[in-house]
């Protein structure tokens, strides 16, 4: 219980970072003199860092050992974070959030890997991924209300300064409570090549979609960078097809449950996150409430997360994953839908409220239903790299989101700004129907659940690239 109540609490300030810095930006641009086009990086350096990353975080950990990689990841997370609070100029902030981010590479995987290790099949691990999942989601969506609160009250330096003494604890108590890695030798070695193609390109795909946001698809520099980007993912797929020991593994994503468990991720964050940045702006932008107080208005999100992301295990034995998936998505839909009725005066507290909630109860069923069927259908063997892959597509879909979304809403101004927000929430909503859609590449009901089966069913990535059902058991590690 205490060895999972650890691994949550590192999952949550985690993911709690990408999102905490968004209602604190305006005030870290006056104290450091951030440029307008400079600021997003703050957020988006991070975002970048952690998705890009996390494959190859996820490798780490099959190879290093996961408390090893939990340790190392944890370390560096809390270091970077110390970094953040004493930045003093904007290069020195996004240079530790760099290192924040890989920090948070090496230790989400990992906390995952550790999760199924520490946890038999069945009941037991639907509840620990429930869990795991509500934290891991809570921790997104209460960065929307920290953000505001410490950094209005206590100053822009304490969103993230107070990572440094969690991570400290944690660091002291990890050695007692995780069990200790097997001592293996390695059969093969770390794929750094294969990390750093994914990594540029994504980053270059972000930059490439938020200058096409600021100036347009008709200027070289946005097509340039586009086409870059998509010469580093030419380039990934090429290296990992020759190299003798690929950060991919072959196969992985040939399982339509693996495929469709990470579209659904990615089109997850890429829904509900541009959707959440657009109504801080919203908010506080149109009309006119100050930080802290608009931050009271989130806690919705917060509870709906949590309360949807316990709910879906029970939803995932009653009605399989797929029919989790689509609920999700629907709710997800509908609250967007609310939001792009918005008025452009007064404060519409019982709309905002409700589509918050149907947007974070959609977000924590549908995540415990994309977890659970991204690492249930891998290899025991892959389940690290598995889950740096679900991770790394729903951290990819934030980034993308915003890139996308944020500059086509921000475009418009004066009489016609609501028109901008409402192309942004269409947009989402469009995402969200686009996860919809992809929830038909999940079965209905995973097969450990079929009435009848005696053992589960894993997707086994063979050397040959064939993938092929596996009996079998999960043993503890």
């Amino acid at each position: 219980m205490w060895a999972l109540a650890v691994i949550c609490v590192a999952q949550f300030v985690v993911v709690l970072d990408a999102t905490i810095v968004t209602t604190a930006l305006p005030a870290i641009r006056q104290a450091l003199g951030f440029s307008d086009a400079g600021l997003q990086w703050v957020f988006t350096a991070y975002t970048l860092v952690f998705g890009g990353l996390l494959i190859c975080g996820g490798r780490v950990a099959d190879l290093v050992g996961r408390r090893r990689t939990f340790l190392i990841g944890l370390g560096l997370f809390a270091a970077a974070s110390g970094g953040c609070a004493l930045a003093w100029s904007p290069a020195a902030l996004v240079a530790a959030r760099v290192f924040q981010g890989a920090g948070a590479a090496l230790l989400s995987p990992a906390a995952l890997a550790l999760l199924t290790t520490l946890t038999e099949p069945g009941e037991g691990r639907r509840r620990a991924v429930g869990w795991w999942t509500a934290v891991a989601a809570g921790g997104g969506a209460s960065g929307w209300v920290l953000g505001g609160l410490i950094s209005e009250y206590a100053g822009w330096r304490w969103v993230f300064a107070v990572n440094v003494p969690i991570g400290l604890i944690a660091l002291v108590i990890t050695p007692w409570l995780l069990p200790a890695d097997r001592k293996e030798t390695p059969t093969s070695r770390l794929d750094l090549g294969g990390a750093l193609a994914p990594t540029a390109g994504l980053a270059l795909l972000v930059y490439g979609l938020t200058s096409a946001g600021d100036r347009g698809l008709g200027q070289l520099s946005s097509w340039g960078t586009l086409l870059l980007a998509a010469t580093a993912f030419v380039i990934f797929v090429r290296h990992e097809r020759r190299t003798a020991d690929p950060l991919l593994p072959p196969g992985l994503l040939r399982s339509r449950p693996v495929a469709g468990a990470n579209l659904i991720a990615l089109a997850l964050t890429a829904s509900t996150t541009p959707a959440m940045y657009l109504s801080v702006l919203y908010v506080q932008d149109v009309l006119g409430v100050p930080a802290g107080r608009a931050s009271l208005l989130f806690p919705a999100v917060d509870l709906a997360v949590i309360a949807g992301s316990l709910l879906g295990p029970r939803l995932l034995v009653r009605r399989g994953g797929r029919r989790t998936l689509l609920v999700g998505f629907t709710g997800i839909a509908m609250g967007i839908t609310a939001l792009m009725i918005l008025p452009a005066g007064g404060l519409p507290v019982v709309q905002l409220l409700a589509a918050f909630t149907l947007i974070g109860a959609g977000l924590g069923a549908a995540s415990v239903a994309s977890t659970q069927t991204g690492t249930d259908a891998a290899d025991p063997a892959y389940r690290g790299v598995a889950s740096g892959v679900l991770n790394s597509a729903a951290q990819v879909g934030t980034a993308v989101g915003v890139a996308l979304l944020v500059p086509l809403a921000a475009a418009a101004a004066g009489p016609a700004v609501m028109t901008g927000y409402r192309i942004g929430f269409l947009g989402a909503c469009a995402i969200a129907l686009a996860g919809a859609l992809s929830s038909l590449l999940v079965p209905v009901r995973p097969t450990s659940d079929r009435k009848g089966s005696k053992v589960p069913t894993v997707i086994t990535c063979s050397s040959s690239g064939v993938v092929a059902p596996k009996q079998g058991t999960h043993e503890r590690e």
